[in-house]
């Protein structure tokens, strides 16, 4: 049926449960899993008076700590995956638009469903921050799987 699965985290305590829970749906499905980090890029600088090399070491520094912060996250689902022996591999880009950035993974990973957590603000939340689950369920072909 479903043989591998995108679940994009953002180590919240939500993607947390993202994870525990994808890893046993992959179990149930003998299924893959493709673990997603989206991180911000580099905001540009909001001043004409902004110093080139002061622009540059910031924007280093952030790739350096986005980075990071990535490759630390994906490490962590891999080892609870391999654990569950759950095959895993992890992945991530630079982006601020969180939503495409997840479809277009989807569809470069080969998966065949994407496995996500909502906050489940309610209407006026999703209002005032936006919600990345129902962009990511308008935009994708696949399957998405929400978890509440």
């Amino acid at each position: 049926m479903y043989q591998r699965l995108l679940v994009p985290v953002d180590g919240s305590e939500l993607s947390g449960r993202a994870i525990d829970e994808s890893i046993r749906l992959a179990r149930q499905l003998g299924a893959e899993i493709a673990g997603f980090v989206a991180e911000p890029a580099v905001a540009l600088p909001t001043s004409i008076g902004t110093h080139p090399d002061r622009y540059q070491r910031a924007a280093s520094a952030h790739d350096e700590m986005t980075q990071e912060h990535a490759r630390k996250l994906l490490e962590r689902f891999e080892i609870r995956a391999r654990e569950a022996g759950v095959a895993f591999q992890g992945h991530y880009t630079r982006n601020n638009n969180v939503d495409a950035a997840i479809v277009e993974a989807a569809q470069e990973q080969g998966c065949d469903m994407i496995v996500m957590v909502t906050h489940g603000r309610g209407a006026f939340g999703e209002l005032l921050f936006g919600s990345h689950t129902k962009s990511v369920m308008s935009r994708s072909k696949l399957p998405v799987l929400v978890l509440h």
